[in-house]
């Protein structure tokens, strides 16, 4: 049962934020976005976050494509964890899998602001 208050508490924090947002419609801007104008690998994560707590998934994945398919595989792998802490999959997931995982991020980052791929940015509010 503790290991499952921090999750719990993440999840009542980013309730109340929605909540709150909702009332005065300030939301967290992305620094990258704000410092840079291009799009970095995360922008759109928070309101994704706040698609999938009002179950608009539709939404949520135009958002963030990339981050809202890995949400289903890091759930598992963090239950997994939580479960077998030494025996976990996690533990046995190879170095070069993380390389392989950072190189997509920063390859999607890039052609995010690419207009051609301007279906990879988030949608607007």
């Amino acid at each position: 049962m503790k290991k499952l208050i921090k999750p719990l508490i993440i999840i009542l924090i980013l309730i109340i934020y929605l909540a709150i947002s909702n009332l005065i419609k300030i939301y967290i801007p992305c620094p990258i976005k704000e410092l840079t104008g291009f799009y970095c690998p995360g922008c759109g994560i928070t309101r994704m976050f706040f698609s999938i707590l009002c179950l608009d998934f539709y939404q949520a994945f135009r958002y963030n494509p990339l981050l809202f398919i890995a949400i289903i595989p890091s759930i598992f792998l963090y239950i997994d964890y939580l479960i077998n802490k030494e025996k976990s999959i996690y533990k046995k997931i190879p170095q070069k899998f993380w390389y392989f995982l950072i190189i997509i991020l920063l390859i999607y980052g890039v052609l995010r602001n690419i207009p051609i791929f301007s279906f990879l940015a988030p949608t607007k509010i």
